[in-house]
């Protein structure tokens, strides 16, 4: 069968679970990692293992779709209504789940390089499963303002804690081999490399957009610079998601035709997300669920306490609304493309410890995955953000 084909075979699958999932009052994006998993070659087999590799096309171009919508929500004017309460909270959230991931596995014996470098992946957070949510059920709120802000700088948050465990495993497994200071260094330039290269081509953006008057030409010239950011910072070996972030952020500040073109994305997009959650499904293999052991166990249990302790804890010091120091936590589970993608830098890196970082991610992310959109959604009822007409 050719290409399209399992396309279309994960459309109406994606269709028919997001059906399903409304029967049982769960969100369609749970419905479509499911059956994503049900087809893909580790299940029912539809989908064979070589197309689900090649399409790491369609898992880019949703990331980078996702992230150019969450820079959308940093208008200056929230911005300067919440101040830091976004900033501290992602902090807080991010660095609580890895210090008490990297306690409690040095705690229980296992390596302190194992420890730290999965304390550190623990601190990520996967926006896209997040943002379907609150889209599905037009959540609105304070706890969705904040969690948006929140997940847009979880990335950043989770780059520099990787970066500084990554550096202290070096240090410790090499040492002498490098500096400890320029491998600190490193997320961080990283980091302002793509915040600044994100501005300017949103600012070139704008330039552009202001001469189109015609909604088909503001469309391909959004997703022209969409795809564009997320070549550029695959290719400089930046994060793509922090880098469209920014741009979104610059054209909903600069551009007066920013909401017109927001709609139009909206309008693009759900086929895209359905097949990026449908194929991360069917990349979910069940079969590695019993070795991760122990560790796994810690890993999983460990992150979710630590994600909603920390932004707990950063809401009381930020006095950010009771609904938000209460709930924002439980939306902070899903978690999927930068995890994977820190735990395979890390195999490939200290390939002493690559099979078990790498299992015990993947496991991670489908249990997360699978549980962390129903989770949202509940704490995002339990905050009164999802009114019951969304139902």
């Amino acid at each position: 069968m050719n290409t399209l084909f399992y396309l279309a075979v994960i459309l109406f699958t994606g269709l028919l679970f997001s059906w399903l999932m409304k029967l049982v009052k769960l969100p369609n994006v749970t419905g479509y990692l499911i059956g994503g998993l049900l087809i893909g070659p580790y299940c029912l087999k539809l989908l064979p293992v070589d197309f689900v590799e090649d399409m790491n096309l369609v898992s880019e171009m949703a990331l980078a779709f996702i992230a150019f919508s969450i820079g959308s929500e940093f208008q200056l004017s929230y911005l300067k209504k919440v101040g830091l309460t976004p900033i501290v909270i992602a902090v807080m959230e991010a660095f609580a789940a890895a210090i008490l991931v990297t306690a409690a596995l040095a705690l229980f014996g296992f390596d302190l390089e194992l420890a730290l470098l999965l304390g550190a992946i623990a601190s990520a957070t996967a926006p896209a499963a997040t943002i379907m949510v609150v889209r599905q059920y037009k959540a609105k709120g304070p706890v969705t303002e904040t969690l948006l802000s929140v997940v847009a700088l979880d990335d950043a948050a989770a780059l520099i804690a990787f970066g500084f465990a990554f550096a202290a495993v070096n240090t410790l497994s090499n040492p002498g081999s490098s500096s400890l200071l320029l491998s600190l260094l490193s997320p961080v330039v990283e980091i302002f490399a793509a915040l600044v290269l994100g501005f300017l081509l949103g600012l070139v953006f704008t330039i552009v957009l202001r001469r189109l008057k015609n909604d088909s030409n503001r469309l391909i010239l959004t997703i022209g610079f969409v795809f564009l950011g997320s070549a550029i910072a695959d290719w400089l070996g930046l994060s793509a998601l922090l880098l469209c972030m920014c741009m979104g952020a610059m054209v909903v500040n600069r551009a007066k035709e920013a909401p017109a073109v927001l709609r139009l994305v909206d309008g693009l997009t759900p086929p895209i997300f359905l097949m990026f959650f449908a194929i991360s499904g069917a990349e979910l293999n069940i079969a590695v669920l019993p070795t991760i052991g122990l560790v796994g166990i810690i890993y999983v249990i460990t992150r979710v306490i630590g994600k909603i302790l920390g932004a707990s804890l950063g809401a009381v010091l930020m006095k950010a609304p009771d609904t938000v120091k209460k709930y924002l936590g439980f939306t902070l589970i899903p978690q999927a493309g930068v995890a994977i993608g820190l735990s395979l830098i890390a195999s490939q890196s200290i390939p002493a410890y690559g099979q078990t970082i790498r299992a015990v991610v993947l496991c991670g992310t489908m249990i997360y995955e699978l549980i962390g959109p129903a989770v949202t959604k509940l704490g995002l009822m339990k905050a009164g953000e999802i009114k019951a007409a969304a139902e």
